[in-house]
């Protein structure tokens, strides 16, 4: 019997030190068994409207891990793409609120999407908000083949070549089409809007050199931003992010408050009991304290948030009102 329970040790160490494909169980140490406590007493999902290394995939792997440990439960990926993050959504919104399915929720689903869409399945009312855990800015990058070297000669090229220059969004009305109706509207071009099924169909014709631009997350980019296969103009963040120095923000290349990019969050269904939303966020913050997951959430170049839930609600009830205008701005209403 003690033999049996060191391999099972082993086993669960090995499990918390990989990389998951989409769909498997992120095990925590069993050291709670059915009936010793309210909750959790089964396994919990987390739904990502991201495919597999999505940001929300990423993100939500992250944090998988040690909430499992501590809840001493399985906690499983649940990854359904697609429909602008409107599947995924909706999936929770209709679950029971029970504590078991929770949302990984982004800027796009609670902010833009509901400046496009009339009808949508789902509104933030069906929707208990736990913590926002982090902010990545996006970042404008080209392809190597396009001949500008910063957003100043960009802006000449597009000019000269009204209507040529292909961006990508990860679909219509997500946060990444609004990052480029904005810098239409402040730089005065006009670009091609080409929306894919999210973020990773985009880098990849990117990086084939199918398109000319995007619009996407540090923590998507920073490798290929590394490796030179697309060349970073700009961060539309307040601040340079240490990890890629020497990229200015849009806001020092006069491209005044230029700020976009998405947070990510935890959300439950509307009606999850009060004492499970308080456990998650406690254990959320929790894990958000440790060295490794710090390190993590460093090297992809996303900023830890940690919001309680009333901030996380005040931060999207805030995102509503700026991008409204944007929309407003390029003529986007829902239909």
């Amino acid at each position: 019997m003690k033999s049996s329970r060191h391999w099972a040790a082993a086993i669960i160490a090995i499990a918390a030190s990989v990389t998951f494909p989409a769909g498997l169980v992120i095990s925590g140490a069993q050291a709670q068994t059915a009936g010793t406590k309210p909750w959790p007493v089964r396994v919990v999902r987390i739904v990502l409207p991201g495919s597999p290394g999505a940001g929300s995939d990423i993100i939500g792997r992250i944090v998988a891990q040690p909430l499992a440990r501590s809840f001493g439960q399985n906690f499983i990926i649940d990854n359904r793409p697609g429909a602008a993050n409107i599947i995924a959504t909706e999936v929770v919104a209709k679950a029971p609120p029970d504590g078991y399915t929770l949302l990984i929720g982004t800027t796009g689903t609670f902010i833009t999407n509901p400046l496009v869409y009339a009808k949508l399945p789902y509104s933030i009312k069906d929707f208990e908000t736990i913590s926002n855990v982090v902010d990545a800015p996006f970042v404008l990058a080209v392809h190597p083949s396009v001949p500008v070297k910063n957003v100043a000669g960009l802006v000449a090229l597009a000019k000269a070549r009204p209507s040529q220059l292909a961006v990508a969004s990860f679909g219509i009305g997500s946060s990444t089409h609004f990052a480029g109706e904005l810098f239409q509207s402040m730089t005065h071009t006009k670009l091609i809007h080409v929306p894919y099924k999210g973020s990773a169909p985009g880098v990849a014709d990117l990086l084939a050199g199918n398109i000319a631009m995007t619009f996407d997350t540090v923590l998507t980019l920073m490798p290929y931003i590394q490796s030179g296969r697309v060349r970073a103009l700009g961060l539309a963040a307040p601040r340079r992010l240490q990890q890629i120095k020497t990229v200015p923000t849009l806001g020092e290349l006069g491209l005044k408050d230029f700020e976009a990019g998405s947070w990510y969050g935890f959300l439950a269904p509307a009606g999850t009991p009060r004492e499970i939303v308080t456990k998650l966020h406690t254990e959320i913050i929790a894990a958000l304290k440790q060295p490794e997951v710090q390190k993590r959430f460093f090297d992809l170049g996303t900023a830890i948030i940690g919001s309680n839930p009333e901030e996380f609600a005040a931060q999207i009830r805030d995102g509503r009102e700026k991008w409204a205008k944007v929309a407003k701005d390029a003529g986007i209403r829902p239909e």
